[in-house]
């Protein structure tokens, strides 16, 4: 197992003490993370990235360690577990609230190319059949991609419903 910090991109307005506390809280996640790795006895890389205001850790499989995808669970609900345990962590380590993101053998960058794709079909739904598409229910982060994706291009999009139940409906205003 090896934790790797690649050199911090972070914009040039950011002040270093934020980017000073990041990299605090990167180091926190990845030690819990890596704690919870070694109690399971699955192996993986973990990289600590700093980019846009936000700690964004990934973990990758080591060689044919399949152990990783228990650790994604179905439709990304043992990592979102995984990422708030992780999210604790630092708050009690450091007293500050984190906004990590972890992702786990590139679940999230996929389920991001997923996102994008369903954003636009329901602009496309939108432009052909006009009204308002209600979307599937999915975590803050997940609807977050949708309404960034949907607003370039040049629609509307707002969260609707609570809780689990939360969901994003697209209109053209």
């Amino acid at each position: 197992m090896s934790v790797e910090t690649p050199a911090e991109e972070t914009a040039v307005t950011e002040a270093p003490e934020n980017v000073n506390r990041l990299d605090e809280e990167g180091d926190v996640a990845a030690d819990y993370l890596e704690e919870l790795l070694d109690i399971a006895d699955i192996d993986g890389d973990i990289d600590i990235e700093v980019r846009n205001g936000r700690t964004y850790i990934s973990i990758e499989a080591d060689g044919e360690n399949h152990g990783l995808d228990s650790l994604v669970g179905q439709d990304g609900e043992v990592l979102e577990a995984l990422q708030e345990l992780a999210r604790l962590a630092v708050l009690s380590a450091t007293e500050n609230r984190s906004r990590l993101v972890l992702d786990i053998n590139g679940y999230r960058r996929g389920r991001t190319v997923e996102l994008s794709k369903i954003a636009q079909d329901a602009v496309d739904r939108v432009k052909n059949d006009g009204g308002r598409v209600a979307l599937e229910p999915m975590s803050a982060y997940e609807r977050k991609i949708v309404h960034d994706a949907v607003a370039e291009l040049g629609f509307v999009s707002e969260s609707e419903g609570e809780g689990p139940r939360r969901h994003i409906v697209v209109s053209a205003d």
